[in-house]
């Protein structure tokens, strides 16, 4: 009697990439797996948390890096570090023949090192900080536009609003890195070569030198709002053209032109609405007590410059013609 040998089912060929129909149809009957369905779950109740808000921080990060990696930047971060170090090696060198009397800001480097970072920020605030947040702020869109990459940015999706909104963070972070580096190697410099311990402000109080440094950040944020506002100037004129070089060379005449116009006495009337004519405030925090009220009101006109520019920035942008 011969052997009857058992039927074999084919084999199944599979195909790279592809699912068998008969598994398909044996997943639809019995359902999703555990496990899958778990993680859609998580991804459902996650999404709309870490949507827009998500999204912002992706671009933020990505425009902050190209920021901070950007020689150009990087090169001009460092020019601003040395200056402080240059005035204190001078200061250091020539001593007294350089100072503007007895309690004067000058004399007072020499007895306290602190006072460097004052003296660096009231050198560097009038022109030459502002000119390299020119060259960030204005480039931020009309870069963009010059490169061929703006209509890239947009088909991301990021959005006009969002992609302004990123821009101009991004602009105010670079302005809190300049003041902060500024400050900060101004102190250490100033530590290292001159004399250090209990600060005699302005008014002639003396002041422990941890309460000085609580009033560095107050300078370094009121700096920081100061070239903010300046920052939404150089993006309003960035949504005008696409020729970076136009938007930052019509940030720095304006600049220089306010400054000007600061020196003529028969525009008294117009000085206070000036945008530099604030940026110097920051000494109200070397007096005994803070003058709070100057600190405010220069507060009050950065505010006015950012909603009144950032306001015009966003009309152009979001309604203009994407053709590069």
């Amino acid at each position: 009697m011969s052997k009857v040998e058992p039927e074999v089912a084919p084999a199944v060929r599979r195909t790279p990439g592809l699912v068998p129909v008969s598994e398909s149809r044996r997943t639809a009957e019995h359902g999703p797996r555990a496990d899958l369905a778990d993680t859609a779950i998580h991804q459902e109740r996650t999404a709309p948390a870490a949507g827009p808000v998500g999204a912002f921080l992706r671009l933020l990060g990505s425009e902050l890096g190209l920021t901070f990696r950007r020689p150009r930047n990087l090169a001009m971060l460092a020019v601003l570090a040395v200056v402080p170090v240059i005035i204190g090696v001078v200061l250091r060198i020539v001593g007294d023949d350089l100072s503007d009397g007895p309690g004067g800001i000058l004399q007072q480097v020499t007895g306290n090192g602190f006072f460097l970072a004052f003296i660096s920020l009231g050198a560097l605030v009038p022109l030459l900080m502002p000119v390299v947040v020119s060259v960030v702020a204005g480039d931020a869109l009309a870069g963009e536009a010059a490169g061929g990459t703006l209509r890239y940015l947009l088909a991301a999706p990021a959005g006009r609003t969002r992609l302004l909104a990123v821009k101009y963070v991004n602009a105010v972070l670079f302005c809190l890195a300049v003041a902060s580096a500024v400050a900060l190697v101004a102190v250490v410099t100033g530590l290292v070569l001159f004399p250090s311990g209990p600060v005699t402000l302005l008014s002639g109080v003396a002041i422990p030198l941890g309460d000085a440094l609580l009033r560095m950040l107050i300078v370094i944020g009121y700096v920081t709002a100061g070239m903010a506002a300046l920052a939404a100037v150089a993006i309003a004129l960035s949504t005008l053209t696409e020729v970076p070089i136009g938007a930052v060379a019509a940030t720095v005449v304006l600049v220089i032109v306010t400054q000007v116009l600061r020196a003529f006495p028969q525009l008294e009337a117009v000085q206070p609405y000036l945008l530099p004519n604030r940026w110097g405030d920051f000494d109200a925090v070397l007096r005994d007590p803070i003058a709070f009220e100057d600190l405010t009101s220069g507060m009050l006109a950065f505010g006015a410059y950012i909603v009144l520019f950032g306001s015009f920035a966003w009309a152009r942008f979001t309604s203009k013609d994407i053709t590069s």
